[in-house]
């Protein structure tokens, strides 16, 4: 079982989303707990969830979507309606780019279900590493909003290291930790061999090791990175784990288009 922070990361939506979605009926949780109220989900219910932000980005109002899932459209049909809707999304250009690729990632994401896993996951332990940080906060864990607010991270991090005349030891990481108000707060990371005080207007701490670690390497921009993570997540919960840390992004590779990042995907473990 997820927590709804952890269903909401894997499945790309809001803690805020998923409470309006157990509101109106469309998705309610797999388990509640008596005594907290707190939330649980299943892997398979990924599916169902899938149905419901494509439906909702191909135009159709939370009742329509609601009519449609009973007994549900199989997956040749989602993509049809798909394929239409990003027709028409196209003509729109620049304005609707980006909701563009977010119904594209859903529909590859629905497409591959019921197939084999394309990334293979290895665990391994992690050592502890020395990074500087900068932090900031998304809204929810939807790409239109871990992007906005990373880059800009990032941008500003390297701008302040190499004016302090530090060196980045090693590939940038990004960590997440949901709030309970369904924001994430988003954690841009590198490398560096300095003091905790070297230079004053930068963060500088030690991310500690972890001995277990479900990994899994991605290759792509990150709108579609969103399946990789779901495909990790059904991979934790078949296998008996449950996630114990917050998770991490490491950039194996960067390059110019992003099309070309390869990305290394890290989530905890501890046992069920």
């Amino acid at each position: 079982m997820f927590s709804i922070g952890d269903f909401a990361r894997h499945g790309q939506v809001s803690v805020r989303m998923l409470r309006h979605y157990d509101a109106v009926g469309l998705l309610r949780p797999a388990r509640v707990d008596p005594a907290t109220g707190y939330r649980f989900y299943s892997a398979a219910q990924l599916a169902r969830l899938n149905r419901i932000v494509a439906l909702k980005g191909l135009g159709f109002s939370l009742e329509q979507v609601g009519r449609m899932l009973e007994p549900g459209p199989q997956p040749r049909e989602l993509r049809g309606m798909l394929t239409l809707r990003r027709a028409e999304l196209e003509q729109r250009l620049a304005a609707d780019r980006a909701r563009l690729t977010e119904v594209e990632a859903r529909l590859r994401i629905i497409e591959k279900e019921g197939v084999m896993p394309e990334q293979d996951v290895v665990i391994k332990s992690v050592p502890a590493v020395r990074v500087a940080r900068s932090s900031g906060v998304a809204a929810g864990f939807e790409p239109a909003h871990i992007s906005p607010v990373i880059q800009p991270l990032f941008e500003g991090l390297s701008d302040r290291l190499a004016q302090a005349g530090i060196a980045i030891a090693g590939p940038a990481i990004v960590y997440y930790e949901p709030a309970d108000d369904g924001s994430v707060r988003v954690h841009a990371c590198v490398p560096v061999n300095a003091e905790p005080d070297a230079v004053r207007d930068i963060s500088i701490v030690d991310l500690p090791a972890v001995d277990r670690v479900a990994t899994t390497v991605y290759h792509g921009n990150v709108g579609g990175i969103g399946a990789a993570w779901q495909e990790l997540g059904r991979w934790v919960e078949d296998n008996g784990y449950r996630t114990a840390a917050p998770v991490r992004e490491v950039t194996l590779e960067w390059t110019p288009d992003p099309n070309g990042w390869v990305t290394e995907l890290q989530e905890p473990l501890a046992a069920r």
